[in-house]
Formats: C-alpha cells, structure tokens, sequence
C-alpha cells in the first residue's frame, strides 16, 4: 500500500536507519552504527556526558571515613539565661540589646554539656590513627568516633596544629578490622580534575559527592601556611575533617572550610592540601607537636616599586628587611636588604611560599639559600633553628608581629640600622658620647639619602622619642603609620656628636 503524502515527507528528511528506527523500533545503537546511504551524512553515535561513575570506588574507601562526636563543656550564665545575640559592631540595636543582656559578666558560670561533630578517616588501620580538623574537636571532653556500621570508640588525642587546623587520634583497633587511606600527591592535582567527597554533612554519615578541583592555592586569611584546594563538590556543616580524594581513591585533601551565606554549600569549599597535612600529621605522631624550621628573619614583598628601585626584571622574590636577634641568620651570613630569590633548591616567587617551604623544612637542617645582594647572586648557607610556637615568636617568614623577636639589623625607609656596640663605634669613628641606633648603610636614591642620611649617622630620637635598639625604631615608624602620619622626625646624631633633625617621608 503507497505510503501517505505527509509520510513521504517525512521520509525524505530521515535516514533509512533513522525512518527503521520510528517505525519498527530499531534501538538508536544500532542506528549510529549502521552506515549512510552514499551522499547522506551519518548520524553521530551518542556521547558519553559528565564523569563515570564512582560508585566503586565510594564503595571501597567509605568505610575508611568515619564521624566524629564530642561532648563539650560550655557555659552559660545562671540558670536559664539567654546569650547576647551577635550584632555588627555600630548596630542601633546594641544599647537596646545592652539593657538586658549587659549585666552576664556578673551572673555565675554554669556547666552545659554541648556537642559536636564533623568528619575524619583512618590513616593507619594497625595503631588505630584517625586524622580530622582541630576545630572539630576543639574544647572536648571526650572525643566519639562513630563507624559507618553504628559502632563508636573513644579517642584520644594525639597532637593538634593550630596553624593548619589539623588534628590526629588514636582509637584502640583491638576486634574491629579498620580500613585506612593513603595520602596521594596534592601537587599533581590540576585545576579542572574531578574530585570527590566524603563526610559527615548535617550529622548524615558517609555522603558521597562530586566535583572539580576549581582553584588551588587560595588563601582564605586562616593561618599562616593557607595554601588550600578549591572544590566546587558539595561541602557542608560536618564535612569538616573528611577528605577529599582523586580518582585515584588518594586522599589529596582535608576537607575544612566553606564559604556560605546561607549555611549550606554554594559550592565553593576549601581542603588543606595532602602535600602539607603529610608533614603535620607525620610530627603530630611522632612528637605530639609540631616542630617547624626557623630562620630568623623578617621579610617583606618585593613590590614593583622596590624592584625598580633595585633594578630588577620583576617583582618576585623576598626581601629581608630585618634580621632577628639571636635567630639562626644573626651570624652575618644574612642581610638586610637582600632578596631570597631561591631556598633548599626551590624558587621563591613570594612570602607565602617561603613561609611554607621555610616551616615545613626539618630542624636543624643546613640548608642553601640562594639571594640577590646588591645586583649579584649568591648562595649562602643557613642552619635552621626551631619556631616556639608555645611562646609565639617570629617565623623566619611573619612580615611584622607585635611579638617578635627583636631584630638585630633591620632596612627600614632606605637605610640599614644595627645596634651601636663596639665594633660599629670603631669602624665609624663614633664619639663615646653618642648613644642610639646606627646608620651603616643608606640606599641610594632613597628618601634617607635625599635628606643627607649617611652611612655613621646615629638615630637618637624619633618623634621625640628616644631609640637605643633597631626594634625601637621599627615600633615607632609602625606606630606613627598607625596614627595617620605621612612623615617621621628623626634626630641624628653625626659621629662627632653633633645633632640635626631630618624629617622622611614613610610612603
């Protein structure tokens, strides 16, 4: 029987598969692969979209990750009370709020039992070691770890990192065989890979999702050694301590940190890398502590502005502006005023990269560091000290802290200042009767040497203030910053004792 008109119209637009395919039902497989009639074009087979599956491997690794809960005590003021809600500074709401809820410091301290919980995953299923974030189990008074089957065991704790937010425990495995993750190689993650998580979210244990490595190396202002992994898969409350792995079923991170208006994942979430949590976790272990490397310096960016003052192609590298007393560089081998272009092999293109790569080096270690000084490149050698941590001293890398060590040198508005002992009043000619802090050397075309700064000038006073160590000029340049002021009094003292005043501008 002829075929209707419409149909025939229809057939003239479709391949001999295609029209095989709406009226006997032919599967669309069969039609990709069949081919076209000479002239036509052929129909593309169906492509694969997104990842494949994970499922496998979730299946594997889910058992390694575990939740974490925590009995805490907090306190609350007398029996009842409600907290003071948390306003923005300036908000019109705090008098209002202040009339009842002002009088709290006077009401007695009341235990409370509270709780908390977040992720964690087994990293050495013999001596029961479990690795998770130390926000997680900040302030516990005991420490659960939950397994997937209903299980719970009692942790101890091991060791905790402030810096890098990383905790470790210790469950007893005895009767329960555990199953442990491999750390894998953060540095051969690229941007665009899929990754995929697994935690805690809600107090909902063992949820899988996935995503994409969407950055790297993104600095979130919460510790000294940020250096995390940015993750568009799902990161929720509780998903803290979990890891992220590669497809490989590596852990390549921790799991810690979310951005989120709203409290839930918008998909932007943030893991400590594997490359830095392997060191931490390592020490933690091994010590209960960490112990990183000291060098004993203090540092700043080399901003455009400096590297054409020191004619250099670019801005990269760090310039040592000060070196710490009785820190590891305190022998002369440093300077003020170099750039740390090179350390233990590696290039330093800024101060967060030194700052890791100066922490994570073992103490006590001799290590290269490579510098420019004065246009030529050198290579000097530094044994590290160990940064106290307990007592919060200066890092070979912190820019400035309020409690550092005080500097013995330091290259502060284009002049180099040393303390004033015998040796500089010698090499200068000083007057016995000259007391401060010493101009060795002044940069040139800086706004020292534009006033006439020299080399054997002595710092008496700034801002009317008297100075007798490099750290007292330092503070007081970092506090008239502080206050708004564009320009530093300096009273100088020539080595023959006579005194003028200069004034510098700080920009």
């Amino acid at each position: 029987m002829p075929l209707p008109k419409s149909l025939r119209a229809v057939c003239r637009l479709l391949t001999a598969g295609a029209l095989a395919a709406v009226v006997f039902g032919v599967p669309a497989s069969s039609i990709a692969q069949t081919p076209a009639p000479e002239g036509q074009m052929s129909t593309p087979a169906p492509r694969t979209r997104g990842p494949a599956s994970v499922a496998d491997m979730a299946e594997r690794l889910l058992d390694a990750v575990v939740n974490i809960s925590t009995t805490q005590n907090v306190s609350r003021r007398g029996p009842g009370r409600v907290p003071m809600p948390q306003l923005p500074e300036g908000s019109p709401f705090e008098e209002y709020f202040g009339e009842f809820f002002g009088d709290q410091d006077q009401q007695p301290q009341m235990p409370n039992p509270g709780s908390s919980l977040g992720s964690g995953f087994v990293v050495d299923a013999e001596e029961g070691i479990i690795v998770t974030n130390n926000h997680v189990i900040t302030g516990a008074a005991e420490i659960i770890v939950n397994f997937a089957d209903g299980e719970t065991r009692t942790a101890e704790l091991i060791g905790v990192d402030t810096k890098t937010d990383i905790a470790v425990l210790k469950i007893d495995p005895e009767g329960r065989a555990l199953q442990e993750l491999q750390f894998g190689d953060s540095e051969a993650i690229r941007i665009g890979d899929w990754v995929m998580a697994i935690g805690n979210p809600f107090g909902f244990g063992g949820s899988v999702t996935v995503g994409i490595v969407s950055a790297q190396n993104r600095q979130i202002g919460s510790g000294p050694y940020d250096d995390y992994i940015q993750t568009d898969a799902a990161i929720n409350r509780g998903n803290s301590g979990g890891p992220l792995f590669s497809m490989d079923g590596e852990v390549i991170g921790i799991n810690t940190a979310i951005i989120s208006p709203t409290g839930g994942s918008i998909g932007i979430g943030f893991a400590i890398p594997s490359n830095l949590a392997v060191n931490v976790v390592g020490q933690l272990r091994e010590f209960g502590e960490t112990r990183r490397g000291w060098l004993g310096v203090r540092i700043q960016p080399v901003t455009e502005e400096i590297a054409e003052s020191l004619g250099l192609d670019e801005a990269s590298g760090v310039l040592i502006s000060g070196i710490e007393k009785g820190g590891p560089a305190d022998n002369g081998v440093l300077q003020a005023g170099d750039i740390i272009v090179g350390f233990d092999g590696r290039k330093i293109k800024d101060v967060r990269e030194l700052r890791r790569i100066v922490a994570e080096s073992p103490v006590g270690k001799k290590v290269d560091v490579e510098i420019l000084r004065k246009g030529e490149e050198q290579t000097v050698q530094v044994e590290l000290g160990r940064l106290e941590e307990d007592e919060d001293v200066a890092s070979a890398t912190e820019e400035e802290s309020e409690e550092s060590a005080p500097v013995a040198t330091a290259k502060v508005l284009g002049m180099t200042i040393a303390e004033l002992d015998e040796e500089g009043r010698s090499e200068f000619g000083l007057a016995e009767d000259v007391n401060g802090v010493l101009v060795s050397e002044v940069e040139d075309g800086s706004v020292a040497a534009d006033q006439g700064v020299q080399a054997g000038d002595v710092i008496v006073e700034i801002a009317l203030q008297s100075v007798s160590a490099p750290q007292d000029v330092l503070d007081q340049i970092d506090s008239l910053k502080e206050q708004g002021r564009k320009n530093a009094l300096l009273m100088l003292a020539s080595p023959s004792g006579e005194l003028r005043f200069v004034t510098l501008r700080m920009d």
